[in-house]
Formats: C-alpha cells, sequence, structure tokens
C-alpha cells in the first residue's frame, strides 16, 4: 500500500483508501465566482428590492458602494469585496428571493397563477369586486369596476389589453400590501 504525501502539512500522509475531505482548489474557485455572480446580482437591485433582503450592514454597505462607482476598476475591486464578506454569510436565504425577484421561484409562479385566476374570475363575475374589496379593506372599488368594463370592451371589440394588464397590477399591488402588513 502506497502512501500519499501531502506538501505543507503535518498530518501523515492518507492512505490509498481514504478520501481527502476537503474541496478541491477547482471547486473553491467555483464556489468563489458562485458567490461574486450572486452579489453581481444584488448590485443590479434597486434600494426597494434590496429591502427584501435580511443581509449584514457591511454586505449592504458594500452593494450600495458598487452601486456609485462608474469606475470599472473599481467596480471590479468591489465585487471582489463583495464577494469576499459573502463567504461569510448562508447564501440559500440570498438565492431563493433572488429567485422570487426574477420570478423563478415555485412560490412566485403560484403567486401568478392565483392572481391570474382572479383576474379571470373578476372578469366573468362583477361580485368579486366585493370579494377583494372584503380580502383588501382600502381597495378602490370603482377603479376596480371601471378597469373590468374596459377589459371586457378591450376583449370585445378584439383591442389591446391595456386594461385586462391594469387590472393584474393593481391585484399584485393589492396582495403585496397585505403581506407586508
Amino acid at each position: 500500500m502506497s502512501k500519499h504525501y501531502v506538501p505543507g502539512t503535518d498530518e501523515e500522509p492518507a492512505s490509498e483508501g481514504e478520501e481527502d475531505l476537503r474541496p478541491s482548489k477547482s471547486q473553491k474557485k467555483r464556489e468563489s465566482t458562485a458567490l461574486q455572480d450572486m452579489g453581481a446580482e444584488l448590485v443590479a437591485l434597486s434600494r426597494d428590492q434590496l429591502k427584501k433582503f435580511d443581509l449584514p450592514d457591511n454586505l449592504m454597505g458594500a452593494i450600495r458602494d458598487c452601486q456609485r462607482f462608474t469606475s470599472h476598476g473599481a467596480v471590479a475591486r468591489q465585487m471582489q469585496y463583495i464577494g469576499k464578506l459573502m463567504r461569510g454569510i448562508e447564501p440559500e436565504p440570498i438565492r431563493a428571493v433572488l429567485d422570487e425577484i426574477n420570478g423563478i421561484s415555485n412560490a412566485a409562479n403560484a403567486r401568478q397563477h392565483a392572481l391570474e385566476r382572479l383576474r379571470e374570475r373578476l372578469l366573468a363575475d362583477e361580485a368579486v369586486v366585493g370579494e377583494i374589496a372584503r380580502d383588501h379593506p382600502g381597495t378602490d372599488i370603482t377603479q376596480l369596476r371601471q378597469l373590468r368594463r374596459n377589459a371586457l370592451k378591450e376583449r370585445e371589440n378584439n383591442k389591446p389589453p391595456r386594461a385586462f394588464r391594469e387590472i393584474f397590477r393593481v391585484l399584485r399591488e393589492l396582495t403585496e400590501a397585505a403581506k407586508e402588513e
């Protein structure tokens, strides 16, 4: 049985059957690059979107600084720093919120489909306006009824679905406001 010597360590050389449990240099590089890429995604977000994240103050400050920089070199150095800071935090919660913002999470897709079903129910029956008003106090009922009428006219006259889209936007804002409360 031959032994493998690991340079730079005082440890016994590993025997042939034992695996090295440490990640390889290539694996470390891939993980570091992935964290830097995630940092770049965070830098590209708006201030309102960044509020959805529970990030340490030093990382949030580094992201805001990077958003201010215009020099390519400064941005590159700051991205390296952001990647370094991100190595000290758990990336999964950040990835989940980024996926939700980008609309690729299952939860985001489910909410999207629920809003589309609610919009279709609203167009099919005006009584749904009362349901929406009951579930979301402060809803502008007259605006919702007007949008419903306009959407039905657009559909009838084969016009672009402006009011149809506006209904979706209004419903999304109502559900997001309710979720924040």
